[in-house]
């Protein structure tokens, strides 16, 4: 069974010092679980950015917890707004869909979540399992950790060594984050940078180095944004 998704980015046309493209995602692998009349609930997620990761965390999971009475998953991805879920024996509409739509509540996209159920005995209702599944996804997602990704400049620069010790200050004053560092006949370094800052760089690393020390940039990714953890 699958389910129908919208995109939820915050997309900005991006030129210098706009507000950059960013999405919701977790952090890391991770599982937690509970007990709810004597059936446990296990929730685990994980970041993913394709189709064929997402599928082959839920194969390892149905392969680990092969004797359980069913392996829930959804799962929604940025690339091509793919959304799927499955409620994998349980009565339809109580199981893959609260835990998909946790993940929307979340605004979580490029994750997968598998809630895997042992039944201990005693039935749960129609309302039961969905509060059920919806926790279950819930505690996976706390457990895995959100964060904010944010589309960043890939940033280059070149200056005499004379000049290395302001640059080397300019860059991290200015949110931009150190990737690499080379020192030949010109110290080179290559850092990224949230294109709100990217104004603000260019003006003090004007003044500081009388223009003699320029700006390349050399593309964009997607780094985690400090101050948005949850």
């Amino acid at each position: 069974m699958g389910g129908a998704f919208s995109r939820r980015l915050s997309c900005f046309t991006q030129g210098k010092g706009e507000r950059a493209v960013e999405y919701v995602t977790v952090e890391r692998e991770a599982a937690d679980e509970f007990i709810e009349k004597k059936s446990r609930f296990i929730g685990s997620c994980r970041p993913v950015q394709t189709e064929e990761e997402a599928l082959d965390f839920i194969a390892k999971l149905k392969s680990q917890y092969w004797d359980a009475s069913h392996n829930v998953y959804a799962y929604i991805l940025r690339e091509g707004n793919i959304a799927r879920f499955s409620d994998d024996g349980e009565p339809q509409g109580t199981a893959g869909i609260p835990v998909i739509d946790t993940l929307k509540k979340a605004g979580v996209v490029d994750a997968v979540v598998v809630a895997t159920r042992y039944f201990g005995g005693i039935l749960l209702g129609g309302g039961g399992l969905i509060r059920a599944y919806s926790h279950t996804a819930s505690i996976a997602l706390a457990a895995a950790h959100k964060i904010t990704m944010r589309e960043c400049l890939l940033l280059s620069l070149s200056c005499d060594y004379s000049l290395y010790g302001k640059v080397a200050a300019l860059v991290p004053e200015n949110g931009g984050v150190v990737d690499g560092t080379e020192f030949l006949e010109r110290v080179n370094l290559r850092f990224h940078l949230d294109p709100e800052q990217l104004p603000a760089l260019e003006k003090r690393l004007a003044d500081a180095t009388s223009g003699r020390c320029a700006l390349v940039e050399e593309g964009k990714r997607f780094f985690p944004f400090a101050g948005t953890f949850s």
